[in-house]
């Protein structure tokens, strides 16, 4: 267990200080082929702008602006790098892979189908927390939706 809390500290404060894809993708209001969503925690202010360009089917580049607390970069970080390559629809079971993990006790997180983002298991024993680390996930729920006009709040979270 002490491993895994040493892993798990290791990748926030990584992601949380050197976060990556932290950056506007240019032109992505205007292209029928990029996606913006927009997520604010009102418990901690923490704010999000996520960007998707999509290639077909697939993410070509992901991206993010905001601020907030260190596992919500940390979480924006990750999420952004996870998603490029992979399909609407694999991006739409990871999120809900993620989800499930940091919100339902009862579940076993898949660390082959998570990889790094299996760190963020231990998030929902702190129930506020758990905002912070889901609201890139359910901002992104929005972006895959299509439903980016309408702001997302983690205050309306209940999986």
């Amino acid at each position: 267990m002490s491993d895994l809390r040493d892993l798990y500290q290791e990748i926030i404060l990584d992601h949380g200080r050197h976060p990556r894809n932290r950056r506007r993708i240019e032109g992505c209001d205007a292209h029928a082929d990029c996606r913006r969503a927009e997520g604010f925690n009102p418990l901690c202010g923490d704010t999000l702008t996520l960007y998707l360009k999509l290639d077909g089917d697939r993410v070509a580049d992901a991206a993010f602006e905001g601020a907030g607390c260190a596992i919500f970069t940390a979480s924006s970080s990750l999420l952004t790098d996870a998603l490029r390559g992979r399909t609407v629809d694999e991006a739409r079971a990871l999120l809900h892979e993620f989800l499930a993990m940091v919100t339902d006790e009862n579940a076993a997180p898949d660390p082959e189908a998570l990889g790094k983002l299996a760190v963020f298991a231990g998030v929902r024993e702190f129930p506020v927390r758990v905002k912070c680390a889901s609201l890139a996930w359910r901002t992104l729920e929005a972006a895959l939706d299509d439903a980016g006009a309408k702001p997302v709040s983690t205050e309306v979270e209940t999986p």
